[in-house]
């Protein structure tokens, strides 16, 4: 077991951003030919998995950088100010990818990850909800069903899938190639254009046990404390990165509208109220960062101890995501209000806007999750744990 006790601080999440920044004018450049391409540009993808984007969720003990929870954050929220498509993008490959080296059998691991430093390492992408089915046969399962929203996918070389095995009702995760399934090239929308999102689907494809794993599992096989999240916690991390960054971008996307518009005739943002604006908005993204990055620390400090996250803990992350998300959503119309024409033609405050409306959709920031996080702090369920999104009993 190639497993440590205490939480991993990478040394390498200051180059990191350094190496995200350098590549900011380029991610900017290529961003309208990403989303007539419906996927990132080749250059771009390759260029982020150089800069060791998703190998910073691949665990230390298989050559990865393993990013503390906070260095993840900070990370995406890093990507996404530069392109929130790009961010969303390498955000589900970051997850897909590394929980799926942390949790799979040893050998399986070993197969799909076999020199990640040296970046010869699978890369997954997929959708962890609504499960197929698994039918039990010798040595794994036979695998059908239908899955959306696989971010990713165009840069994918292998599927990550949720599946309920038949006779037990046990929910586990799969890694298989992406040859197995056939994909549907279906993203039509006005929001994260260029991040793949589409569906796909197999029917009785055999998966060895070996390349599954329990979906609700805290135990990693490889890598240290940070995988004792679990996958659904772990997605958190990413979305709220995601959030925090597209909501930095457009405020200063607006500064910089209000810098050229400022001395011209009747200039909205010549206004008081232009400024009580700007400064409201200014409040509620760094309130909504601040306390993201309180609640995260605390899980920081817990996980560095050995222990799991409290079911106080396992909701305020979940609230804290879904703060962020709609903080950053009121930021949004906030910049879509005083921003005015450059609002609307295409431009980095459209795209940006676009993307963040589709963004708000997703289920880990959906009002029954607010309300699950609402039911436990008020005390309406005390005794309640989570599973995945919902609050049981």
């Amino acid at each position: 077991m190639a497993v440590s006790t205490g939480l991993h601080v990478s040394p390498e999440f200051p180059a990191m951003l350094e190496r995200i920044d350098a590549l900011g004018e380029v991610l900017d450049a290529e961003a309208d030919a990403a989303e007539k391409l419906g996927r990132l540009t080749e250059d771009i993808a390759r260029a982020l998995l150089r800069a060791g984007v998703v190998g910073a969720a691949l665990p230390q003990s298989l050559g990865g950088h393993e990013f503390s929870p906070r260095q993840l954050i900070e990370t995406v929220e890093r990507v996404s100010y530069h392109d929130s498509a790009a961010g969303w993008t390498m955000m589900a490959l970051q997850l897909m990818t590394g929980t799926t080296a942390a949790y799979l059998d040893a050998v399986a691991a070993a197969d799909l990850f076999p020199d990640v430093a040296g970046g010869d390492h699978a890369l997954l992408a997929g959708h962890g909800t609504r499960p197929g089915r698994a039918v039990p046969v010798e040595g794994g399962y036979l695998v059908s069903g239908s899955w959306q929203f696989a971010s990713g996918m165009a840069h994918a070389t292998h599927i990550h899938s949720a599946i309920q095995v038949e006779g037990t009702g046990e929910l586990r995760v799969l890694a298989m190639p992406k040859s197995q399934v056939e994909l549907v090239d279906n993203w039509d929308v006005l929001g994260l254009r260029a991040t793949h999102s589409i569906d796909y689907h197999c029917a009785d494809e055999f998966v060895p046990a070996t390349y599954t794993y329990l979906a609700t599992t805290t135990n990693p096989v490889n890598g240290g404390a940070i995988y004792r999240l679990g996958l659904v916690n772990m997605s958190a991390i990413g979305h709220t990165g995601w959030a925090l960054g597209v909501g930095r971008r457009l405020l200063d996307e607006l500064k910089s509208v209000a810098a050229a518009k400022s001395g011209t005739r009747n200039a909205a943002v010549d206004t008081t109220q232009f400024h009580a604006a700007y400064a409201t908005a200014e409040a509620k993204l760094r309130s909504a960062r601040s306390w993201a990055m309180e609640v995260w620390r605390d899980i920081e400090n817990t996980l560095d101890a050995g222990e799991l996250p409290s079911t106080e803990q396992d909701t305020l992350l979940r609230l804290a995501l879904n703060h962020a998300t709609w903080t950053v959503q009121d930021v949004g119309q906030t910049v879509h209000r005083w921003a005015g024409t450059a609002a609307i033609r295409r431009g980095p405050i459209d795209r940006f806007l676009r993307d963040l409306g589709t963004g708000t959709q997703h289920i880990t920031s959906s009002p029954t999750v607010l309300q699950n996080c609402g039911k436990w702090l008020s005390g309406a369920q005390p005794q309640a744990h989570w599973e995945f999104l919902d609050l049981t009993p």
